[in-house]
Formats: C-alpha cells, sequence, structure tokens
C-alpha cells in the first residue's frame, strides 16, 4: 500500500484538507518521528565546512517542511562533535545522536564546474559507531517513517544498530532506502539485505549504473532496473534522480516523470537528500504522488541555488507542502 497521510495515521479522521495538515501535526509531534538513521558530519569544502550526512539532511527538510524530524547519529567527544551537536539545536532539529570514544566524521568535498561533489569520506569515525541503547529503541516503536542508506551500514556496529532499530519499528512504519552509494563501501548482501527490508527506494542514475554490474543486469534500461527492483523486492515505489535529466517516480500503477527546472547552481550537496524528504513529506501531508513528486523536484532545484546541504527553504515552498 501506498503512503499516505490516511493510511499511516488511520486515528486521523477529518475531512478539511488544513484541519487534516494540522491534525497530522499534533499527533505526530505526540507519538511520532520521521527519521534519518546514520551519518552526521561535517562537509569540509576548501574554503568552508558544513553540517552534512544524508540522515542528518533528509531529517532537516522534513522538519522544515512542517514533520517531526528527527537524526539518529553519533559523534565525537571533540570539538567538532560539541559543534555539530550546537548546529542541531540551534536548527531545532530533534536527535538522538550518541557522543563516542571516536572522531566525529568529516568528508573532504571538491566541487567540479557544475558544481557536483566528488566526496573523501574518513574511516573509524563516530557515525561508524552509533549504539544501539535503550533510549533508540523506544524512539524506533515511536516511529512512523525512517529513512536510511548503505554508508552507513560499513561498519559492523552501525549496521546492527540499524537492523536492530528497523527490527523494532511498527508493523506499518514506512521504511525508506536512499542507496546513497559511496567509494567502495557497499556490497551486493548489504544492499540486497536492505532492499528485502524496505518499502520505498531512493536511487539515482549513477547508482543505478552500479546496480546493474552488481546484478548482472548490464542488458536492461534505467527504467527496466528501477521495475526489476520494485518487482523482486516488493517495493511500494522506486524514485529515481537523474540530475539535469528529471527525476521519475515508479509504483505498480503509474510513473511520474518531471523535468529539472533549469537554475544557477552553486552546488548539488545534499539535493538528493532534500528530495526524498520534501516527497515523503508531501505524502505525509496527503498529496497525491504526482504533487508530492512536483514539490520534491522544486525544494531540490533550490537546494542546488544554494552552498551546503541544510539552506533555509523559502516561505513559498514551505507553504506548498503545507497546502
Amino acid at each position: 500500500m501506498l503512503p499516505t497521510a490516511q493510511n499511516l495515521y488511520p486515528e486521523l479522521e477529518t475531512s478539511c484538507a488544513c484541519d487534516l495538515n494540522f491534525e497530522i501535526r499534533r499527533v505526530m509531534m505526540e507519538n511520532n518521528v520521521i527519521v534519518g538513521l546514520g551519518e552526521l558530519l561535517w562537509d569540509v569544502f576548501p574554503d568552508r565546512k558544513v553540517p552534512g550526512g544524508a540522515p542528518a539532511n533528509f531529517a532537516y527538510h522534513v522538519g522544515q517542511l512542517g514533520l517531526p524530524g528527527c537524526v539518529v547519529s553519533a559523534v565525537g567527544r571533540d570539538a567538532l562533535g560539541a559543534e555539530l551537536l550546537s548546529v542541531l539545536k540551534s536548527k531545532e532539529l530533534g536527535s538522538y545522536v550518541e557522543e563516542v570514544p571516536f572522531p566525529t566524521g568529516t568528508v573532504q568535498v571538491t566541487l567540479d564546474d557544475a558544481g557536483v561533489p566528488q566526496y573523501e569520506i574518513c574511516e573509524g569515525v563516530a557515525w561508524d559507531n552509533i549504539p544501539f541503547t535503550d533510549r533508540l529503541h523506544e524512539l524506533a516503536r515511536r516511529t512512523r517513517v525512517v529513512c536510511f542508506g548503505s554508508l552507513a551500514q560499513r561498519n559492523a556496529v552501525s549496521r546492527e544498530t540499524i537492523n536492530r532499530f528497523l527490527d523494532a519499528l511498527p508493523a506499518d512504519a514506512l521504511k525508506v532506502f536512499d542507496i546513497n552509494l559511496r567509494q567502495h563501501f557497499y556490497d551486493r548482501p548489504t544492499l540486497q539485505h536492505a532492499l528485502e527490508r524496505s518499502n520505498v527506494l531512493k536511487i539515482n542514475d549513477d547508482e543505478v549504473s552500479v546496480v546493474a554490474r552488481l546484478w548482472n543486469w548490464q542488458d536492461k534500461t534505467e527504467m527496466e532496473i528501477c521495475s526489476l527492483l520494485r518487482e523482486l523486492y516488493g517495493l511500494d515505489m522506486v524514485v529515481l534522480t537523474k540530475g539535469a535529466c528529471g527525476s521519475y517516480v515508479v509504483t505498480a500503477h503509474e510513473t511520474s516523470f518531471l523535468p529539472t527546472p533549469k537554475v544557477a547552481v552553486v552546488d548539488t550537496v545534499g539535493a538528493g537528500d532534500s528530495f526524498t524528504a520534501a516527497f515523503l513529506a508531501g505524502l505525509l501531508h496527503g498529496m497525491d504522488i504526482r504533487r508530492a513528486h512536483r514539490l520534491a523536484v522544486d525544494v531540490s532545484a533550490y537546494v542546488c541555488t544554494c552552498q551546503g546541504a541544510m539552506p533555509v527553504l523559502p516561505e513559498a515552498l514551505v507553504r506548498q507542502a503545507l497546502l
């Protein structure tokens, strides 16, 4: 079943769209959380550093769009960790971030002429060692949507925490796998296990090429691969982003395509994370797939015009999500 306000939140009964949005926010704040689970780090550019990590970016943008976003991760007991925690607090982003005896994660980011990033990701850092605590178990029981990826599963500690969190979710929770392939930090067994546990897959065109190689599907088109993944792993939908070439949402009953707006790109760091956040926020606010897709395209295009992955969204985009 596809996620909508009505089937994710059956306790809500109202016919007025504005009342429904108000009631969704009220009930979710009390009993339900939208979680980004995994890496939390500093994206270090040649001239600056900004907070990042796909799950943190996702949770931040969900929060901007009127839902209770929460990041689950770990930082070190160091100055960079303390600064990250301060930034999360200033952004009013809910967090279950543990302090652990490993350095806070950093990623060296370089941009090509088109603003597309290349990453050099440090290993043996705090988010590789996210502990599963009683507090985290209780959060999982109150979670309605979780977004997680492959990168934070490169280390056994965080991989086990992610899987235990998924085990503790309510039966009707929505599990979004943002595949997020980086460097060499993935393998087919890990990806396959995550796909088997998910309802929704978010993937980009570069990642489709990697999946084609790992699954020996080089003779398939991108859309054929998306359909195969959806059918093989029983996914409700597959979201495919293709940068400047547009994006698709593929379900059993429809395929939505929207072109990417032409904007003055500063950098594309976090654009995919904001797309995922806006798409899910749209669905949770009661939009159909096409309207949620439109919101995701507009939000991610705006993020591309800004420095870093966590810009403040314009009021017009927030209103677009809430109306």
